[in-house]
């Protein structure tokens, strides 16, 4: 039983919407692993909130589905947060940050749950590259799904104009990091290959975004392949201070967000699979609860 099940709405809350304003942990989902490199950046940061960690790991990976089956998924995982009490869901995730986030916010929120908040992982990310690159061109190494989306070029467009956007997709880095194939030999050919395509589509580039939070296991392959001029922005420090920033500037969602320093992991695979993949991300035993989606 999970800890944060605790907590009753009361009446005129849940009057308001289908969710209420529960005070609870705060909902961290990824459809695969990659989101515990976010996750552990949040804990590093931000020690005293409590946090629910949800992997879509049965359904993993999202990079190659469509819009709509990533949305569908996004919400039936956002839906489960809210009903275990989560004040906020951040999706820790590139490819439901893409395609699924903006409808979320636009379309659900407002009948869902006017009162909570659902954040990504790509507008944080965007912010960061003003002041990071030189050359105002900047690559991105991600998913295919991400990549198709063109969220990142839109969002860094939108802040900063002037950058140019050259995005890769890298179809088998995820394979790689789920497999516990990041570190071995094998891995070398296909880190080399894509950032190889991303500088001969654009030389001027700077800076390199891993837009998976899957690609920080690969960090240092990617470093070794990646001449040393070139700046890689791993995802995890400007998402974890633009929450804290997020929480400063909303005091009544923050005062919401229980600080126990607790974190819970939920999964839909078995709970033996998820332990044993989840050791590459994390140096810790951990207690799993597996769940289904719908």
């Amino acid at each position: 039983m999970l800890r944060f099940l605790l907590f009753e709405p009361n009446a005129k809350e849940t009057d308001m919407s289908p969710f209420s304003a529960l005070s609870g942990p705060i909902g961290v989902f990824d459809s695969g692993y990659g989101g515990l490199t976010i996750l552990s950046k949040f804990r590093e940061l931000l020690p005293k909130y409590d946090y629910i960690y949800l992997g879509d790991n049965a359904r993993t990976p999202y990079g190659t589905r469509s819009f709509e089956v990533v949305y569908e998924f996004t919400l039936q995982a956002v839906r489960r947060l809210f009903d275990l009490g989560c004040p906020l869901v951040i999706l820790a995730c590139n490819t439901a940050s893409a395609k699924a986030l903006r409808s979320i916010q636009q379309n659900d929120l407002p009948h869902l749950a006017p009162e909570r908040g659902v954040l990504g992982v790509i507008r944080p990310t965007a912010e960061s590259l003003g002041e990071l690159t030189k050359t105002r061109h900047v690559g991105i190494l991600a998913t295919a799904g991400t990549i198709k989306s063109e969220s990142y070029p839109l969002e860094i467009r939108k802040l900063y104009p002037d950058i140019q956007v050259t995005g890769m997709a890298c179809p088998l880095w995820v394979p790689l990091v789920e497999n516990n194939e990041f570190d071995s030999p094998g891995a070398d050919y296909f880190v080399r290959k894509y950032v190889n395509n991303l500088l001969e589509k654009d030389p001027d580039i700077d800076t390199i975004v891993l837009g998976c939070t899957h690609y920080p296991l690969l960090y240092k392959k990617i470093r070794q392949y990646t001449p040393a001029h070139i700046r890689l922005v791993a995802q995890g420090e400007y998402v974890s201070n633009s929450l804290k920033d997020y929480l400063k500037r909303h005091p009544d969602l923050d005062e919401r967000c229980t600080k126990n320093h607790r974190c819970e992991f939920l999964t839909t695979e078995s709970v033996e699979k998820f332990q044993e993949s989840a050791s590459v991300f994390l140096h810790e035993k951990i207690q799993v609860t597996s769940i289904t989606l719908e």
